[in-house]
């Protein structure tokens, strides 16, 4: 098979979040024998990283995306139409200097952005389309300045996502958790044309042996741990909250938030300064996801301070799963896909929608004699290393992605559904 492959993050080195799962899904690809064309923003050394991952790299040069460029939100209203023009003109050039009867057997999107250019690729190239929704893109929306919430624009958008399948006839859809497929079903697409199929971490990284204090340290006050992109919805007033009841309960503990410094967290950190300025907070800045297992070194509790919405709803946080990889106890907010998914799992506990709740479940952790805690941290490890690591989810999409491809294009068929059309 020879695949269009379609993404608004850089490809390569992988930043962690939804970014890091393409050049899993993409070995498997290759691993399997299939040609893979990747169309994404230029990345440092593309023509170099393409080779030694045995792929071709179309890189869109027209303006640089990525999670923390200026004008990021702009930038991705216009990148899917200027991302379709770019994979048409690149294919009429493949077919000029390969000859007429070059062409593509399939359509892969990552994301939501890329997924409305694959779906106008895939009525101009009629070939099998498949969708790959890592999140629900604009319910995290929800938890933004009420300037724009109040707008009344968050809903339309919500709509227009949830409608994309449906709106282009997509052959087959993927989710990074059940409650989002489920918001696809319930707009009328085919239950039997989704796929849940979760969002993995690299057990080669993340493990515990790599995350334990180095031997010989002195025993150190317990850390609780955040690491992520900061967005809105990921620090606010539950983060807060936790943080200084945390503080105000054990003043010992030591915080470390690993990543950029993002407005999010800047007003977390000014916030809980003026209000305890003994309180102890690390924030190194960025950390490449190659480095992040490294970073987590010594960290007792690991922390989802997520605010509710759709979007965290919808989601399969990938933070949590990095620490219970890493033996790390995890503290969450009751997010719908994360509670479901670990309903049982003695080393992630769930609070309310608050930050005192969230303290709460940090300091059960906190109390556990450390042996009991190290216990189930490792017990946690193995059970999500079975499940979950990129080569087990990875196996997983490109078996339904071959299956879809073989299916061949879906037709509409009125509004009540898809009619499978075989190909001659």
């Amino acid at each position: 098979m020879r695949l269009a492959f379609l993404t608004h993050e850089p490809y390569f080195p992988p930043s962690g979040g939804g970014s890091a799962e393409a050049i899993y899904l993409v070995a498997e690809f290759v691993r399997r024998g299939h040609e893979v064309h990747l169309f994404c923003p230029d990345f440092e050394d593309a023509q170099r990283v393409a080779a030694g991952h045995g792929i071709t790299v179309h890189p869109f040069t027209a303006w640089p995306m990525g999670r923390y460029t200026a004008l990021r939100n702009l930038k991705y209203l216009a990148y899917p139409a200027a991302l379709a023009w770019h994979a048409g003109r690149t294919l009429r050039r493949l077919r000029r200097d390969r000859g007429g009867a070059f062409g593509f057997d399939a359509v892969l999107s990552q994301h939501t952005i890329s997924a409305v250019a694959a779906g106008l690729l895939g009525r101009r190239w009629q070939v099998p389309v498949v969708f790959n929704f890592l999140d629900y893109l604009t319910g995290f929306m929800e938890t933004w300045p009420a300037v724009f919430t109040r707008t009344g624009f968050v809903p339309w958008l919500n709509r227009f996502e949830r409608s994309l399948p449906r709106r282009f006839l997509a052959d087959g859809v993927m989710t990074v958790s059940a409650p989002l497929a489920e918001r696809f079903r319930a707009t009328g697409y085919p239950a039997d044309r989704l796929k849940v199929i979760q969002y993995g971490y690299d057990a080669r990284r993340f493990r515990p042996e790599a995350c334990e204090p180095e031997a010989g340290a002195p025993p150190e006050a317990p850390v609780v741990v955040m690491h992520g992109s900061f967005d809105t919805h990921h620090l606010g007033p539950i983060a807060r909250d936790c943080v200084l009841h945390l503080h105000a309960s054990r003043p010992g503990v030591r915080f470390r938030f690993l990543g950029r410094d993002t407005p999010a967290l800047t007003r977390l950190v000014q916030a809980v300064r003026a209000a305890a300025p003994d309180l102890r907070l690390d924030c190194p800045g960025f950390i490449p996801y190659e480095a992040m297992a490294g970073a987590l070194r010594g960290a007792t509790v690991g922390l989802v301070p997520y605010e509710e919405s759709e979007g965290v709803h919808c989601a399969f946080v990938a933070k949590a799963v990095e620490y219970l990889g890493c033996g790390i106890p995890c503290a969450s907010t009751p997010l719908e896909n994360l509670s479901g998914y670990f309903s049982g799992e003695p080393a992630i506990g769930f609070s309310g929608w608050d930050g005192q709740s969230l303290a709460g479940i940090v300091a059960g952790f906190l109390d556990l004699p450390p042996e009991q805690r190290k216990a189930m941290g490792l017990a946690a490890a193995g059970r999500v290393a079975a499940r979950l690591d990129w080569s087990v989810v990875a196996a997983n999409a490109v078996d339904f992605v071959e299956a879809t491809a073989a299916r061949g294009k879906a037709v509409a068929k009125g509004p009540a559904g898809f009619e499978v059309v075989g190909r001659t």
